[in-house]
């Protein structure tokens, strides 16, 4: 396994990030201890959950599936670094309560002590805004988080979804604050497929020390090989894959993408992970494995080195907006 800095800081983090999304909802919880202690066998050190995780009445499910593999001991959680997010209503039944979620300083106080608990840990090592706070200023929020590092609860703060104005506000308000962290790091969409976070979210992150951390790096299952699985019956395209496919000039690049890969003997999803590693700013992609075989196809991307000639070939099939701002403005 490859390691490298989380952003600014002197966090060591694995170059692919266990997603754990899938834990609870589509992956029992012995099937889910098997994947984590068979990722960190491979070295693979950085985990990322959300409290909201296990959806509908089950939110919170997966964060506790972690918090029981971590009891299980065997330096298990010293090993671990440890992400999770906070922003989400945790309501079962969708009907927050007021100040029960968002980024106020009352919700961000009672979500971390819920985390904690379902996590079985006494500290989170990367706290991360699930998405913006329209209502809540930054002034605010930061000072709730300095409560919590002080209080050892938090060690860095990251971000999910912010669009790159709020992550210089973010940084900015906390630079004025003085003494406060900041963001270190965001996790967004980003993938061969939607490559828009180049236009400001990963210059943004890059301007401030912000490591990237690509969620959904197979866009929804479509870069791993969906067209070539769907010819032999064994998986149907829904979700954002779905939605891509039914235009036909999309199925035409998709088509010519498996073609590329075919040619040069590489599995399509592993080619996906590789390429993303190759990207500047990105610390690594979210992989979330439903079974063990996922995980290990994930784990080959790591030492899979894609030449130039391919990197070439699949900007032609998947072009980039091109440098920022020019890609915009001239």
């Amino acid at each position: 396994m490859e390691y490298t800095q989380l952003g600014r800081t002197g966090l060591k983090v694995s170059r692919l990030v266990l997603g754990t999304m899938n834990f609870g909802p589509q992956t029992d919880e012995d099937d889910s201890h098997a994947i984590m202690d068979a990722a960190l066998d491979a070295g693979l050190n950085f985990f990322d959950t959300a409290n909201v995780y296990g959806w509908g009445e089950n939110k919170g499910r997966t964060e506790s599936i972690i918090g029981n593999w971590f009891a299980q001991g065997g330096d298990r959680r010293d090993k671990v670094v440890l992400a999770t997010k906070v922003y989400g209503n945790m309501a079962a039944d969708g009907d927050a309560w007021p100040n029960h979620d968002k980024l106020s300083a009352v919700n961000i106080r009672r979500a971390v002590d819920a985390s904690l608990k379902r996590l079985q840990t006494d500290y989170i090592d990367l706290y991360q805004f699930h998405h913006i706070d329209r209502s809540t200023p930054f002034e605010e929020i930061w000072q709730a988080i300095d409560v919590l590092i002080q209080q050892g609860k938090i060690l860095y703060v990251g971000s999910s979804n912010f669009p790159g104005y709020k992550i210089a506000q973010a940084n900015e308000i906390a630079a004025r604050r003085g003494g406060t962290i900041g963001l270190v790091s965001e996790q967004c969409l980003y993938n061969l497929a939607e490559r828009r976070a180049e236009m400001e979210v990963v210059p943004a992150a890059q301007e401030y020390g912000l490591g990237v951390i690509p969620w959904s790096p197979l866009h929804g299952g479509l870069l791993g090989g969906v067209l070539k699985k769907q010819a032999e019956g064994r998986r149907r395209a829904s979700g954002r894959a779905a939605e891509f496919l039914d235009d036909p000039a999309s199925r035409a690049r998709i088509q010519a993408y498996e073609d590329l890969l075919d040619k040069h003997g590489i599995a399509p999803g592993e080619a996906a992970l590789a390429w993303l590693l190759t990207r500047p700013g990105v610390t690594g992609p979210i992989v979330g494995p439903r079974t063990k075989e996922q995980l290990d196809s994930a784990l080959r991307a790591v030492e899979l080195e894609l030449s130039e000639e391919l990197l070439a070939s699949l900007d032609e099939i998947f072009p980039g907006p091109g440098p920022s701002p020019e890609a915009f403005a001239w």
